[in-house]
């Protein structure tokens, strides 16, 4: 038995965090993804794990942070997006509500970086300081090792260069844009987050007055994705608001690529005074008008004071599905949580691995039968 005196906090947090350890990592890395199949892993928030037939591993909007950890002073920053938008000054109570599922030192196969936007708990620094530091490469679609590339709006991209990304490992993408990753085609589209007009790079009292101004480039600071996978095309809204021209999106994709599988949706309840997730009604409206067949909502984990219950979208899908004739409906994860589509397209719910499947394949220890 360790002696008290060896148990430390820093001893504690060795062994407890990541809460999930290596687990996932290598549920992930042991992955055969089948032909005509996309696997796909929820980090949390709207982190994403790709996986294709052809080895292509991506990780989208991965973050490996935290929310508040202290009361501190009490007091937002004046210049934060939600105190722009609100004119807020009491401190947000947005603690991080789910374990941490993925170790980003421990990933071994890695070969794109992809981010919808700038704000913190969509990037890691964890993750790019891994993959430079370990020089991780892959390949290019003429088969030539390339170091992991880095893709996003070139704000995200001026983020990680000041972090000690190399430039040149950097893709700036805007709506349009497309990048090729060994099977995978990945698509850029226009965002709809509006919270990104309210967010300054100056988060102090000197902030921008933003009062009247025409709003900076959006395509500049963040991005709506769609990946064309062997298995069917995903469209990921980053932290996208609801907008008709998700309407757009969805007979553009119709056209093109023959319409969208799976989309995700940043859903939550928002506080008073704060619009910065879609609610139920918003997903339902966001599948319709991409054509969708099945609808994902992500981010409702994270926060604290922005959870939500997904049951609300079911019990929405349920009144008009048939009224409406929806041609798509919800499925529900939990965090680490794996879905492949096409097989699991019929699916409406997620549960983790229960266990157990070897009972009695050996003679249980009793003192006697009946006692089972």
């Amino acid at each position: 038995m360790a002696d008290l005196k060896d148990v430390t906090r820093d001893s504690w947090i060795m062994s407890t965090f990541p809460e999930w350890g290596t687990w996932l990592n290598e549920e992930i890395d042991n992955a055969v993804v089948e032909p005509g199949q996309v696997e796909m892993w929820w980090l949390g928030c709207v982190g994403i794990w790709f996986k294709t037939p052809g080895g292509a591993n991506v990780a989208v909007d991965f973050w490996a942070g935290n929310g508040k950890r202290t009361h501190g002073d009490g007091l937002m920053k004046p210049g934060h997006q939600m105190a722009n938008m609100a004119g807020v000054r009491k401190m947000q109570p947005n603690l991080r509500n789910v374990p941490f599922v993925i170790d980003p030192f421990a990933i071994k196969n890695l070969d794109a970086v992809v981010v919808t936007h700038i704000h913190q708990d969509h990037m890691s620094k964890e993750l790019a300081a891994h993959v430079v530091n370990n020089n991780m490469t892959t390949t290019d679609e003429n088969g030539k090792e390339i170091p992991v590339p880095f893709i996003g709006p070139k704000d995200a991209v001026d983020i990680w260069v000041g972090w000690g990304v190399p430039r040149e490992q950097c893709i700036v993408v805007k709506p349009g844009d497309r990048v090729k990753v060994k099977d995978m085609e990945i698509v850029a589209y226009d965002s709809f987050d509006r919270t990104i007009i309210v967010t300054t790079t100056d988060t102090s009292a000197n902030r921008p007055d933003l009062w009247g101004k025409c709003p900076m480039d959006m395509d500049e600071k963040a991005v709506n994705y769609l990946f064309v996978t062997p298995g069917g095309n995903i469209y990921h809204s980053g932290d996208s608001h609801y907008s008709i021209y998700f309407a757009k999106h969805g007979k553009d994709i119709a056209q093109e690529f023959g319409g969208v599988d799976v989309c995700f949706g940043a859903f939550g309840c928002n506080p008073i005074g704060i619009q910065d997730k879609m609610e139920a009604t918003d997903m339902l409206r966001m599948a319709e008008a991409l054509q969708s067949k099945v609808v994902i909502p992500i981010h409702h984990d994270v926060w604290t004071n922005f959870q939500a219950d997904v049951q609300e979208i079911k019990v929405l899908w349920d009144m008009r599905k048939d009224r409406l004739d929806y041609k798509f409906h919800p499925f529900f994860w939990e965090v680490g949580g794996h879905y492949t589509y096409p097989q699991d397209k019929d699916r409406f719910a997620y549960h983790h691995d229960r266990g157990f499947h070897d009972c009695f394949d050996h003679e249980p220890n009793v003192p006697f039968r009946s006692v089972l």
